[in-house]
């Protein structure tokens, strides 16, 4: 049975490692080795509960999960255990300039949200997940996931990120 346990979710590990490392890295607003760290964290909780998860697309939304958990925890706390001396540039690759350009001001203005905002938006506008579904995730109600992402969104307006051509609920869901 152990075997059996391991080799699903080595699989469930290859298959979404980038995935999950790509929203721990949005979540942590850019930093590489938090975000590994996040994501890693998440992934031995997901394994210590892979028995009772049952299928794939379950695992990776309970890792998910676990990941949002983790850091609204960790900055509850206020504690850290690296201070990042300063920051390593970004090394961009050939013809991709804008792109590069363009993440590392989506982290930076990420970065400037609370952990709660945060979550929201890479919750909401990178996984598409609906209100209902974020407030699952987030252990909170609706009405609480909507402030949120209003407030992340007036502040991202503010500093001139986001226009007002982007409308504060992009999809709407089954409890509007």
């Amino acid at each position: 049975m152990r075997n059996g346990r391991d080799e699903a979710f080595t699989a469930f590990m290859a298959a979404r490692y980038g995935s999950l490392l790509r929203t721990a890295t949005l979540l942590t607003g850019g930093g590489r080795s938090r975000a590994e760290d996040l994501a890693q964290e998440a992934l031995l909780r997901t394994y210590r509960a892979w028995h009772r998860i049952g299928r794939l697309d379950a695992a990776e939304a309970y890792t998910r999960t676990t990941m949002v958990r983790l850091l609204i925890k960790d900055r509850r706390r206020h504690w850290h255990a690296e201070i990042p001396a300063e920051r390593m540039p970004e090394i961009p690759r050939p013809g991709h300039e804008d792109q590069v350009t363009t993440a590392v001001a989506v982290r930076e203005l990420l970065q400037t949200l609370s952990p709660a905002q945060r979550a929201v938006l890479v919750l909401r506008f990178y996984h598409q997940l609906t209100e209902r579904e974020i407030a699952d995730v987030l252990g909170c109600s609706p009405g609480t996931v909507k402030s949120r992402a209003a407030r992340a969104l007036a502040a991202l307006r503010d500093k001139g990120f986001v226009t007002a051509s982007v409308p504060d609920r992009e999809r709407g869901s089954a409890d509007d």
